[in-house]
């Protein structure tokens, strides 16, 4: 019996602002082109810049496909290396989307905790693509922005348990190319499922015990 494919599902974002072409979108293209490891089915989706947006369709993707993970992937014009963050925020969503909306509450759940961490190891995951000695520069940040991508991350936290993570990426020559980006975010995936086989791999002998 073919042992069951796991699932990953990876977000862009399209343009706004100064972002006519979006790095993120681009970068995730290009991992689409690359693929991930053997038995992993992905999944690649561009996600409008808008909160009303994200509130249905983060939700809409994990029931639809019950990932092992999701990845949003977005632009940071202040980032000049791929940065992982580690938590998302629930409040201080004051900046308007693409249709010219915020949330009213300015807050992604309502009574929810101010802060999600992400169950992955993201100080790991950062150290192991550094090992893979790609010539691009790999960060950890706990501070995703308070906008789309911050919102996005929280709002997919909360709704997977943590199984999450959200990558930052410089705007496109600055200084990385697209492939740069799609190899950059392949590193980072491939680790993190690693990761997970390795500790489910653990929780799977300790039960055997």
């Amino acid at each position: 019996m073919e042992k069951h494919r796991k699932c990953v599902v990876v977000t862009g974002f399209g343009p706004f602002g100064e972002h006519a072409v979006n790095a993120s979108w681009v970068a995730v293209q290009e991992l689409e082109k690359a693929g991930l490891q053997d038995g992993i089915n992905l999944h690649v989706y561009e996600v409008p810049v808008e909160y009303q947006t994200v509130q249905r369709l983060i939700p809409d993707l994990w029931m639809k496909h019950n990932p092992e993970l999701i990845v949003h992937v977005g632009v940071s014009g202040m980032a000049t290396m791929v940065t992982l963050e580690k938590c998302g925020h629930n409040k201080g969503y004051l900046g308007l989307d693409v249709r010219q909306f915020c949330p009213d509450t300015e807050c992604c759940v309502d009574g929810g905790p101010e802060c999600l961490h992400s169950v992955i190891d993201i100080d790991t995951v950062c150290k192991k693509a550094t090992e893979a000695e790609l010539d691009v520069q790999f960060t950890v940040s706990t501070d995703a922005g308070r906008y789309l991508c911050d919102f996005t991350y929280y709002t997919s936290l909360y709704k997977s348990q943590g199984k999450s993570v959200f990558i930052h990426v410089p705007p496109l020559g600055k200084p990385y190319t697209a492939s740069q980006l799609g190899r950059a975010l392949q590193i980072i995936i491939n680790t993190i499922l690693d990761m997970l086989e390795q500790s489910e791999d653990q929780i799977t002998c300790h039960q055997k015990h």
